[in-house]
């Protein structure tokens, strides 16, 4: 038999084994049509000169055909294709690449649930201005590496396995609990708590715990989309509510509650996002109480309670929690850094439970080795020196953008110093088309986020959010003149 009659190449550089490579050349010949139901095969030693293999790497292939019923063997006697295939027609215009994934599904997926909520895409070398990220250039990386060797040396077997537990590893949890007490006033232990693989799986758990289609979910009106993504995909109505200087309006959210009943409450009390503001003190014991008779649970996000520079940091209002309607939810990412997935949430133990039932279905449990890793340096009070130090350094920045706004944006922006977080909020107060200054700026190579980035409807919000834990003073500064030589005309 001629090669031009029975056509098969093989590619002895790829790593695929030469057997898998007839096989595979064989079925896609019977799928496009070319071999049909009862048509005979060469034998094996007839294919293996052919093809200058050894027979034994055709037999192989035949066997791995016969295997999923492509083919019929008999002993002694020819192969043929199975005759109890379908008649397939040549339907195909062009043929993929050996092993590519399709370019179309062959199936429905359906409309998406919710619109996108992946970052942006920026162009490779773009300055960006992103508010929430630390500089991951101070992370104690040989810390980390040697407390996680020495994690997986000691409990290898132990941590590498299936755990029971998916309230995430006990030194963890109680680490972290003893870290919240010490810190921000909570009288909790490591049943309080419960580890997720980041604050958006956290919130996530949440709204697949407590809500229900049609509840309603009350947002500040600038907030975290990416959270209001979640509700919405569990099927809530997601209701904004007003922020101001003081944080968000509780007037104006007892009147809604009082309307209409209510599931959750999010907010980000101690450093709102975007803004930055503190909710005031009266307020917090107004949507505390509020809450109480009102009978729905407050999230809250205390996604950067580490990083306040003026003063005392604000306790968290789980702190103040005496009805049990507060969810607490924080993260490492600002710590440490926003790889490790490591975030927690605070709540009482039913809900917990719950969450727990929940987190087995999409994710049984998190990096064990990485969770004791990350304990280890808690408990030997790692973490709590690098906290101290970035602190230090990013209230350094926070200061030197602060000045480099008024110097070379005087009369363009009008912030007040934030006084913690990762950010600066400054609002627009001249005319500026900020849809453009954004898109020269990023021209330029500078990003920054604009206003109406974090409104429910992309409505038009007259400011900016310029992140400066990122980068250095001298980056900082040169950010700052490319954005003001970027203004629109």
């Amino acid at each position: 038999m001629r090669r031009d009659i029975f056509p098969l190449k093989l590619d002895s550089s790829r790593k695929q084994p030469l057997y898998v490579q007839i096989s595979e050349a064989i079925a896609r010949d019977v799928t496009s049509g070319r071999l049909r139901p009862g048509d005979n095969l060469p034998g094996t030693r007839q294919l293996a000169e052919l093809l200058g293999v050894h027979r034994s790497t055709v037999v192989l292939a035949y066997n791995e055909l016969a295997t999923q019923s492509w083919i019929e063997t008999r002993p002694g006697g020819p192969s043929n294709i199975a005759k109890c295939l379908p008649e397939i027609a040549l339907t195909r215009t062009s043929r993929r690449i050996d092993g590519a994934v399709a370019v179309r599904c062959g199936y429905d997926i359906g409309p998406p649930a919710v619109s996108s909520v992946l970052s942006r895409r920026l162009p490779p070398g773009t300055l960006a201005l992103w508010g929430g990220i630390p500089d991951l250039r101070l992370l104690p990386v040989e810390l980390l590496t040697r407390a996680y060797r020495r994690a997986a040396k000691r409990q290898g077997c132990e941590l590498f396995g299936y755990s029971e537990d998916a309230y995430g590893h006990i030194s963890l949890r109680g680490s972290l609990a003893k870290l919240l007490c010490e810190r921000r006033g909570m009288s909790i232990d490591s049943s309080d708590l419960l580890v997720t693989r980041g604050s958006q799986m956290a919130l996530d758990l949440i709204a697949r715990s407590l809500i229900r289609p049609g509840d309603t979910v009350v947002v500040e009106s600038l907030c975290y989309v990416n959270a209001v993504a979640v509700f919405r995909r569990y099927g809530a109505t997601v209701v904004p509510i007003t922020v101001d200087q003081d944080g968000i309006d509780i007037d104006a959210l007892t009147a809604f509650a009082k309307r209409s009943p209510v599931r959750i409450v999010y907010v980000t009390p101690h450093h709102q996002y975007p803004t930055t503001v503190t909710l005031g003190a009266a307020r917090r014991l107004a949507l505390l109480e509020l809450a109480k008779v009102q009978h729905f649970a407050i999230v809250e996000d205390d996604y950067d309670q580490e990083f306040h520079y003026d003063g005392q940091p604000v306790l968290p209002l789980a702190s103040r929690d005496s009805g049990g309607n507060v969810i607490y939810v924080g993260t490492l990412a600002k710590i440490l850094a926003p790889g490790l997935r490591l975030a927690y949430v605070v709540a009482p133990k039913p809900l917990l439970a719950r969450m727990a039932e929940e987190r087995v279905l999409v994710d049984r449990q998190g990096d064990l080795v990485l969770e004791c890793a990350v304990a280890e340096l808690i408990e030997d009070g790692d973490v709590q020196r690098h906290i101290r130090r970035t602190k230090r350094i990013y209230q350094a920045r926070r200061d030197a953008l602060c000045e480099c706004v008024k110097k070379d944006l005087s009369g363009i922006l009008s912030f007040s110093v934030p006084p913690g977080g990762l950010a600066l909020w400054a609002l627009a107060v001249a005319p500026v088309d900020l849809n453009a200054w954004q898109s020269r700026a990023l021209k330029n190579g500078v990003y920054a986020q604009i206003g109406k980035q974090f409104s429910l409807d992309g409505s038009d919000v007259r400011a900016v959010r310029l992140g400066f834990a990122l980068h250095d003073e001298k980056t900082l500064k040169s950010a700052v003149r490319v954005l003001a030589k970027s203004l629109p005309i």
